[in-house]
């Protein structure tokens, strides 16, 4: 099982817009789970890992957003009308075990914002960051980093470009790396 976290941004670094909506919505290629590439990332994935955050507007949706995947929601508490096949919990390290019992040898996506998953990366549970930068610049809205160490070790496995301008990269997430050098490369 890898959980692999997959998020858009914007070409200036921002995972959402301005306004708070996810990066991806306001690329006016997007088609809501058809278009950037999520077909192909789903194919292995057997469950969704998220913050309460992004679940909860699922609830109110006109099509459930993961029909075959399972659901592993972290929240304070279970919100009204979560359908019984969701597993919830606060604590992230019984919400990844539970994650864990239950999975049968697929992938795990997980969802969500900067701060979800930090905190999966904290615990050593992150896998893979795939990132689709989009063709857009922002000029402000939420940053990834924030909530990443800096000593985050990123390993390139692999790039494509997506239709209408993105392009997918792909990085491990495994490991450390050691302090920023404090002189550019050309200056040692």
């Amino acid at each position: 099982m890898r959980i692999r976290a997959r998020m858009s941004m914007s070409a200036d670094g921002y995972v959402t817009t301005p306004n708070g909506w996810p990066a991806l919505t306001a690329d006016p290629a997007f088609v809501s789970g058809e278009s950037h590439g999520i077909r192909e990332f789903l194919d292995g994935c057997e469950a969704a890992l998220m913050g309460r955050t992004t679940f909860e507007p699922a609830l109110t949706n006109n099509r459930w957003p993961w029909p075959d995947l399972d659901v592993f929601v972290l929240g304070s508490h279970r919100p009204d009308g979560t359908p019984d096949h969701v597993t919830t919990d606060r604590d992230p390290v019984r919400l990844l075990q539970k994650l864990r019992s239950a999975n049968r040898g697929g992938d795990v996506h997980l969802i969500g914002g900067p701060r979800t998953i930090g905190t999966f990366h904290a615990l050593g549970a992150l896998d893979t960051l795939e990132l689709v930068v989009l063709p857009l610049l922002f000029g402000g809205g939420m940053q990834l980093t924030p909530t990443l160490s800096p000593d985050t070790a990123l390993t390139f496995q692999h790039e494509r470009a997506l239709p209408g301008g993105s392009v997918e990269i792909v990085y491990s997430c495994q490991g450390s790396r050691t302090e920023l050098p404090s002189k550019p490369a050309s200056q040692r």
